[in-house]
């Protein structure tokens, strides 16, 4: 098929908004997005377009089920939902959009499936990953941190603010707050997973991030058998893309520089 510049795919009857800057996933190398816990295509802002131009690969975003303009979903989330996001979902979705060669980049909620689908599938057209401030435990932070955006959400503009994001935004923020408070959820744990990822895997970690510590990179670094490049950035929190977006784009720009092949022939 060939993908239009925006629209919806339809997945399993779930009609997921998406984005595509450059090339068509099937001519290119491509890179897709996979967004954190309370984000969306545009959320991203102006990212992937700067990747696009950085690298000059294909850039694929979208939003999963529940998130932007894409079909909610049915609450409370079943507290696997990251899992049933990579080996569900994520593969139909490259499946459909041509996906030939590339990388996954994830933030967050993201980056915990991209790891979960490297380490759960052998895609011979996967290159490699890219985690920005990943999950793959939760830690007392997370939940602490997580409470307190409860609390802001509902007393605050924040609410107001994710509606511009969101078409239901209830449905966005108590889908991922709910499943992250949820008491079931502190034995939430993807580690067995990471020893079975086959590709090279760049970290990105802000060093002030308020939702995780650096355990979290530890872990990544002592489970996983593939090359691990783990980039620290100071005075960053949880959103390195936004917050120092030019170390951001660097790092992704030079590891795609490494592990991209050349554009694809269509021969």
């Amino acid at each position: 098929m060939t993908l239009a510049a925006a629209g919806f795919l339809t997945i399993d009857s779930t009609a997921l908004e998406y984005r595509l800057i450059g090339p068509q996933p099937s001519d290119a190398p491509c890179i897709v997005l996979l967004h954190e816990g309370l984000g969306s295509v545009g959320l991203w802002g102006d990212f992937p377009d700067k990747l696009q131009q950085q690298t000059g690969a294909s850039v694929f975003a979208y939003s999963r089920a529940g998130y932007g303009a894409s079909t909610p979903v049915t609450l409370p989330r079943p507290l696997d939902y990251m899992q049933r996001e990579a080996r569900e979902v994520l593969p139909k979705l490259l499946d459909q959009i041509g996906f030939r060669r590339g990388l996954l980049v994830g933030h967050s909620d993201g980056a915990s499936i991209a790891a979960i689908y490297a380490g759960s599938r052998a895609d011979h057209r996967l290159d490699g990953i890219v985690l920005i401030a990943p999950h793959v435990i939760v830690e007392d932070v997370s939940v602490s941190s997580i409470a307190t955006i409860k609390t802001v959400y509902e007393t605050t503009e924040l609410r107001a603010k994710l509606g511009r994001w969101h078409k239901d935004v209830d449905n966005a923020f108590h889908g991922w707050n709910g499943a992250w408070l949820d008491p079931a959820f502190r034995t939430w744990d993807i580690t067995d997973f990471l020893a079975y990822i086959r590709v090279p895997v760049a970290v990105i970690q802000g060093l002030d991030d308020q939702y995780g510590t650096v355990r979290q990179v530890e872990i990544i670094r002592e489970e996983c058998y593939c090359p691990v490049e783990v980039t620290m950035l100071p005075k960053t929190g949880h959103s390195p893309h936004r917050e120092a977006p030019d170390a951001t784009l660097r790092v992704i720009a030079e590891f795609a520089a490494a592990t991209l092949p050349a554009p694809i022939s269509r021969t």
